[in-house]
């Protein structure tokens, strides 16, 4: 059997387990989707948003780059985010990064990635941002963890910069934005930011006429 086959297989055991236990599972999910929150997560395969946070599925809206990126340029995030703010009414948002992250482990190096080079040198702003306080750790590790969590904090704000964003706080006083750090070495996530609809942002990024 080859791998491919094996996830088939793998799927007919999960779709025949979840009838089991609930024979209207699948009928109920497919005429609705209402979830709560909406996951920017990385693209990392250690990082499942629905496992490492006990949900099923539906209750999770989706969407996952490269470090968890929210990149002013990127269509396909602003796409999610709209859709997710806008129809589908989510009250939260959550960045979520992990520490030990392949795209921040890259960033900060002077390797030629190509094309990667380009998403890249987002993660390179934030360390240029914030190097100072990020070389005064100790250790490659520490400073890699703390850039890991100050990149979340950053695409945070960069949530709050976005039109989308401030229009459904003008009008709905909703979402609240989150930054989390993800541990893969015992599972467990750490709140570094948030933000809610009644903080203060510089009025440099706000909109008029929403």
């Amino acid at each position: 059997m080859n791998s491919i086959d094996k996830l088939f297989l793998e799927n007919k055991a999960w779709a025949n387990e979840r009838r089991k236990d609930d024979p209207s599972y699948f009928k109920r999910l497919s005429e609705i989707q209402t979830p709560e929150f909406l996951w920017i997560g990385c693209s990392d395969s250690r990082v499942p948003a629905n496992e490492i946070t006990g949900t099923d599925p539906g209750e999770i809206f989706v969407h996952r780059n490269i470090a968890n990126m929210v990149v002013h340029t990127d269509l396909n995030l602003l796409s999610v985010l709209g859709y997710a703010v806008h129809h589908l009414k989510v009250q939260h948002v959550i960045v979520c990064g992990h520490y030990g992250c392949g795209g921040v482990k890259a960033a900060v190096t002077q390797h030629n990635f190509g094309i990667i080079n380009k998403w890249l040198r987002n993660i390179k702003d934030v360390k240029r941002l914030h190097q100072s306080e990020i070389e005064q750790l100790p250790t490659d590790e520490q400073q890699l963890n703390r850039l890991v969590e100050l990149n979340v904090e950053e695409q945070v704000i960069h949530l709050a910069k976005t039109s989308i964003i401030q229009k459904a706080w003008q009008y709905h006083h909703r979402p609240s934005l989150h930054g989390w750090v993800y541990n893969l070495e015992d599972g467990l996530l750490k709140k570094i930011k948030e933000i809610q609809p009644n903080d203060v942002i510089d009025d440099l990024y706000c909109y008029d006429n929403l």
